[in-house]
């Protein structure tokens, strides 16, 4: 065997760790002094370095810089490559293996307590420096230190200069300066592209890694959210292939209820392609109502361990775009073997409800089912076929008229143990589902939600009647308006019975003291309610903090307010004043809702939380379906790591539907901005939503899409900030801004790219400076010719502050 050579001297750390790696035997002192013909005081020196090494973690009691199974060093770099139930995976940042071997997945185990508090969560990119150990067949790692680089890729789009170089535009709102870049990678102008850093000195600029295409192009706006919020929305090969194979899996007649004779209707809207949910009602000849909520049975096809459920976890929900859809599943199954289409038999999970005469839940039974549903029908449509009839009209004689006689189903079906069935449903033949439902089978949808609407009242939860905004996309994917929801009286129906069936399945799990992932939204934090105490105050209202804060309260408040406007300020800021509500194992109530139990269990197409309850209900009340021939995971209920700790999975699901939430607002936003970028300059009524010390924050009224009033375009005097009023004050002429005032503002910069808006007053007085277009310093200079150079703006760059002599 050939014997290495290493230089003279003493050898620095990385010497010393390619000796060890390179050792055929064990490496101690002795052998590296050898090797690297260390003398004397050289040996102490050697000596003095391998006990800073130990200290370090770079190397173990025994001089050994790798595990025993190779290949991975016991400290190393580590970049982050995907998070996965909230702990991050990784792979060593240089792996360059003699025989090409894929680097290992290493699981990344963040600390915990008062130290995690200090440090932010590793996103995928991150860079860290981290200690290895073997655990089982794998490997996991401890972080010692984040290191730069990871967080620093910027997406943007190229611009060039009069000179020819390139700058990055960033698509973040909250970059305003372009910055250089040193290699365009074979970008053009204008496109949309992914870049980092191209070295560690920050003139070093940056490196496009990817380029994305026109950043202006139809459904581009949602791309940008989906790589600045590391969404996946590419299933890999083996995901898909085996939902094309659970698809194909037979429904067994003989271990589901037969419902299919029932009138089921799905209830979505218009343009839906997924249909999670049906509803069907009857009165029950007692004053209530026998109700079924049937929801897709996704457990029976996506069976844990697959690696379909592997990344329907990594997903967590899918994402809704105003011009895609990102979904959780597989087109295959999301909208098709698991949609409940009108007219084809579906595997489904049922609820089965019993609803008294005050709207209260009484029974519940759940069931693994076949159903055919009979329509599916648009909210609008359902909403005119109910006002057409001049109203909902209950088709039975209500509770207080006692001495009438009670309708009466046939009991044949009660016999088979199936809800029974109006006998309007009996004339309709709809089962097949061929043709709109007979009416009365709406009816009996909307007077069984009367009945859970009192129950509603009587529990009174938060009513917050905030507008929410629509983007309407055009068929070659431009804007064609932006509008405010409607909200009809059909949507309410179809939202009630889903309370109540996910009430149900949380009480259920409950009565088998089985795992639950509650839906959890806690009470006003003690800050937050301070805060919202101060501001009521600034409208004369009071806000007892001594008193037990309910829903209620709130309510009560609100329903006290004559004036409008005001009322809407006051609702912001009881929204505000909420805590973000969040998924768990360890139930805190739900205290929006006013619900002492609550689980999401009615949408498990799109939220992989509604799916770990349907999993849950099959292990506790036995609903297992048999063993697919097919090679499929056996089981469909929860898995051995689930049961034992939902916490864990329960945590990544908030950080998935988080991550969703801003990244749905963020494309909204830079659509509003695309539509109001031909508006510029024109002036429109605005509502001030915010007031901080740098500015308002203010909203089109009507519209929607909140934008900036730079502090500096109020007027030429100071304005001091009232933090707990919530306004500033100008010190001259006392002017007051305040959060609900109304003003007449100019829009002066809609940013399609970043989302961004900022407006100005009208009248801009003299001396006050007015908004500066974003960007415009790199092009404003003219390249000008010196002798055979070209030559740019002469002294220092306009975005460099002198910053005096240090001292």
């Amino acid at each position: 065997m050939t014997k290495l050579r290493f230089p003279q001297g003493l050898p620095t750390r990385q010497q010393v760790l390619d000796f060890i790696a390179q050792s055929d035997e064990p490496a101690g002192k002795r052998e590296m002094a050898k090797a690297f013909g260390l003398k004397g005081t050289e040996k102490i020196a050697l000596k003095a370095l391998l006990k800073d090494m130990a200290d370090e973690g770079l190397i173990d009691g025994n001089r050994s810089a790798f595990h025993a199974m190779g290949g991975v060093p016991k400290v190393t770099v580590l970049r982050i490559v995907e998070i996965d139930e909230g702990e991050p995976i990784a792979v060593p940042d240089s792996w360059q293996p003699d025989d090409a071997s894929p680097p290992p997945r290493i699981r990344v185990i963040e600390p915990r307590g008062k130290v995690r508090d200090r440090t932010a969560a590793l996103r995928t990119g991150d860079r860290v420096l981290a200690r290895t150990e073997e655990a089982g067949k794998g490997w996991i790692a401890h972080p010692m230190k984040k290191l730069q680089g990871g967080e620093e890729q910027m997406m943007g789009v190229v611009e060039l200069d009069a000179t020819g170089k390139g700058w990055l535009a960033p698509v973040d709102k909250r970059v305003r300066n372009a910055v250089p870049i040193s290699d365009l990678g074979g970008a053009e102008k204008g496109q949309l592209v992914l870049a980092e850093p191209n070295g560690r000195s920050p003139r070093a600029g940056m490196k496009v890694v990817a380029v994305l295409g026109d950043p202006l192009a139809p459904r581009a706006f949602s791309l940008i959210a989906i790589h600045k919020h590391g969404i996946p929305f590419v299933f890999p090969e083996g995901a898909v292939t085996q939902a094309e194979l659970a698809a194909k899996l037979p429904l067994s007649e003989d271990t589901r209820e037969d419902l299919r004779h029932l009138p089921i209707v799905a209830i979505d809207p218009a343009d839906a392609r997924d249909h999670d949910d049906a509803i069907w009602a009857e009165p029950d000849g007692e004053g209530g109502f026998k109700a079924l909520v049937a929801i897709a049975d996704v457990s029976f096809y996506v069976r844990p361990g697959s690696e379909t459920d592997r990344e329907a976890r990594k997903r967590g929900n899918s994402v809704y775009f105003p011009d895609r859809v990102v979904p959780m599943l597989p087109e295959v199954l999301s909208a098709d073997v698991c949609s409940l289409k009108s007219g084809a038999d579906r595997a489904a999970m049922a609820c089965h409800l019993t609803i008294d005469s005050s709207g209260h839940i009484k029974n519940w039974r759940f069931t693994r089912a076949i159903v055919r549903i009979a329509e599916v029908i648009a909210y609008e449509e359902a909403q005119r076929r109910i006002d057409e009839t001049g109203g909902h009209h209950s088709p039975t004689p209500s509770s207080e008229e006692e001495g009438e006689q009670k309708i009466k189903a046939p009991s044949s079906s009660e016999e088979r143990g199936h809800p029974s069935i109006a006998p309007s449903s009996l004339e309709e033949g709809v089962g097949g589902g061929g043709g709109a439902v007979n009416i009365s089978v709406l009816q009996n949808l909307w007077s069984a939600w009367k009945l859970l609407e009192k129950a509603r009242h009587a529990r009174d939860p938060l009513n917050l009647d905030l507008p929410e905004r629509r983007v309407v996309l055009n068929s070659e994917g431009k804007i064609a308006e932006i509008a405010i929801r409607e909200r009809l009286d059909a949507h309410r129906v179809v939202e009630d019975f889903m309370i109540a069936a996910n009430v149900a399945a949380a009480k259920a799990l409950e009565a088998k003291v089985a795992p639950v992932v509650y839906r959890i939204h806690e009470p006003p934090s003690r800050e937050k309610l301070t805060a919202l105490k101060d501001y009521l105050a600034t409208f004369d209202k009071k806000l007892s903090l001594g008193q037990v804060i309910t829903p209620s309260l709130f309510n009560r408040m609100l329903k006290d307010i004559a004036d409008e406007a005001e009322k809407a300020l006051i609702m912001e800021a009881v929204l505000r004043s909420q805590t973000q509500a969040y998924y768990g194992p360890r139930n805190a109530g739900h205290f929006g809702l006013a619900l002492g139990s609550y689980a999401h269990f009615t949408s498990p197409i799109r939220r992989y939380s509604d799916l770990l309850v349907h999993r849950a209900l099959v292990d506790a009340y036995g609903l297992e379906q048999p063993r697919p021939k097919a090679d499929l995971p056996a089981t469909s209920g929860l898995s051995d790591r689930d049961r034992a700790d939902l916490a864990r999975v329960s945590e990544a699901l908030s950080n998935a539907e988080r991550r969703a939430m801003e990244a749905e607002r963020d494309t909204i936003d830079r659509y509003v901005a695309a539509w109001l970028s031909g508006k510029v300059g024109e002036v429109f009524d605005t509502r001030v939503t915010g007031v901080q010390k740098f500015g308002l924050f203010a909203t089109i009224i009507g519209l929607g899409g909140d934008g900036l009033v730079p502090i500096s375009t109020l007027g030429a005097e100071r304005f001091n900030y009232d933090e707990k009023a919530q306004r500033l004050i100008g010190e001259l002429s006392g002017e007051e801004f305040v959060m609900g005032q109304i003003l007449k503002l100019r829009l002066a910069e809609a940013n399609p790219l970043t989302g961004a808006l900022k407006f100005e007053p009208v009248d801009v007085a003299e001396g006050v400076q007015r908004i500066e277009r974003r960007g415009g310093a790199r092009t404003d200079h003219k390249a000008r010719r010196q002798g055979q150079f070209t030559a740019g703006k002469r002294g220092r760059p306009s975005n460099i502050r002198h910053q005096g002599r240090k001292k």
